[in-house]
């Protein structure tokens, strides 16, 4: 039994880690649409990223199966075309698993919010049939292969 903390904690705890994120580069989701990772979480099947989406983009309609999804927004507007609200910078976001929506960026300037997802983003069709899927792995292996393709560093961003 181990009953010192601080050994404990030495023994089982990652190291503290702090993250330039000026040396991540911004990945190409889609033609409007980019993801800065932050945190991929093996262990949780969890990640954060930053997200931008150029006014006019849009992130397909989809569902977040196996997790809450949490919001901040940073720069810019947005809002899910099935709420009422808009996301502005300091607003907070908390999305509950299953939720569907569709993200949308009206403004004219562009929108750049932090996400912290866990589980799998499902994107759907007008039928709610899977068209793709996202998760932890498959973003972490955009980004390497991003990475790779550019020869941009890969930063250890696994915990």
């Amino acid at each position: 039994m181990i009953t010192d903390l601080n050994k404990f904690t030495e023994q089982f705890q990652l190291d503290d880690q702090a993250i330039d994120i000026e040396s991540i580069p911004w990945i190409p989701q889609s033609d409007r649409v980019w993801f800065k990772p932050v945190r991929f979480d093996l262990t949780t099947g969890s990640w954060i990223n930053l997200l931008k989406v150029k006014p006019g983009g849009a992130v397909n309609r989809h569902r977040h199966s196996g997790g809450k999804v949490m919001a901040y927004t940073i720069q810019g507007t947005w809002r899910y075309l099935e709420r009422d609200w808009v996301a502005k910078p300091g607003t907070f976001v908390y999305e509950p698993p299953g939720d569907i929506h569709t993200l949308v960026v009206d403004g004219e300037e562009e929108m750049i919010t932090l996400f912290i997802l866990e589980g799998i983003i499902q994107y759907l069709d007008d039928k709610d049939q899977v068209v793709h899927q996202d998760d932890v792995f498959s973003k972490m292996n955009l980004y390497y292969n991003y990475c790779e393709e550019h020869n941009i560093p890969v930063e250890n961003l696994r915990f």
